[in-house]
C-alpha cells in the first residue's frame, strides 16, 4: 500500500522547496508535483502518455480525469511507498476527482494534506523576491493568490472532515519547516 501526502500552500509558501528537500534527504519518500508527472507520463509513451500529448500538443488543458489517471498511474509506478505531492489539489474540482479516484481503488492511502500556512504578505514578498522569471510581478502574483484563495476554504474544509488536514507554519526558516513537515508525516 502506498502512502500519499499532498501539501499545498499560497504562492511562495515554500510547499515545493519543503517536499523537494524531504525527498532529496531521505530516500523514502518520492516527490512529485503534477507539472513534471505529466511530462514523465508522456515520455514514458504510455496510451495515458500518448493521450497527455494529444493536449499539451496543441496547446489544450489536460482534462481534470487524465491528470488525475497521471498522478494514480505515478505514485503506483513508483518504487517508493511514500509519495508525497506538492501544489494539489488547486481547485474543489481536483480534490473531488482524486478523493473519487482514490476511493474506487486500495493501492494507495491518502494519509494526511498538509498546508504551508503563511500570510499573504510573507508569499508577496517571498515571490517578488524571488524575481525568477516575468511572471513574478505583483499583478500575476495577485492572480495566483486569488486562485488560491478562492477554493481553499473549501479545500480545508473537505480534508478536516476527514482528520487529513494539518497546518504548519511557514513563517519560520526552512529547516524547522521541513523538519515539522518531516515529522508529521512519518506519524500520519
Amino acid at each position: 500500500m502506498k502512502k500519499l501526502f499532498l501539501i499545498i500552500g499560497a504562492p511562495g509558501s515554500g510547499k515545493t522547496t519543503d517536499a523537494s528537500l524531504i525527498a532529496k534527504e531521505d530516500d523514502k519518500y518520492a516527490h512529485f508535483s503534477t507539472g513534471d508527472l505529466l511530462r514523465a507520463e508522456v515520455a514514458s509513451g504510455s496510451e495515458l502518455g500518448k493521450k497527455i500529448d494529444s493536449f499539451i500538443s496543441k496547446g489544450n488543458l489536460v482534462p481534470l480525469e487524465v491528470v488525475v489517471n497521471a498522478i494514480i498511474s505515478a505514485i503506483k509506478g513508483s518504487e517508493k511507498s511514500n509519495i508525497i505531492i506538492d501544489g494539489y489539489p488547486r481547485s474543489v474540482e481536483q480534490m473531488t476527482e482524486l478523493d473519487k479516484v482514490l476511493s474506487a481503488q486500495n493501492e494507495i492511502n491518502l494519509r494526511g494534506v498538509i498546508e504551508v500556512d503563511v500570510s499573504e504578505a510573507i508569499a508577496r514578498e517571498r515571490v517578488l523576491g524571488r524575481a525568477r522569471g516575468a511572471d513574478d510581478n505583483n499583478e500575476v502574483f495577485n492572480n495566483r493568490m486569488k486562485v488560491y484563495l478562492d477554493p481553499i476554504e473549501a479545500i480545508r474544509k473537505f480534508y478536516k472532515d476527514k482528520n487529513l488536514l494539518h497546518i504548519v507554519n511557514g513563517e519560520r526558516t526552512i529547516e524547522p519547516i521541513v523538519a515539522d513537515i518531516k515529522k508529521l508525516i512519518e506519524n500520519l
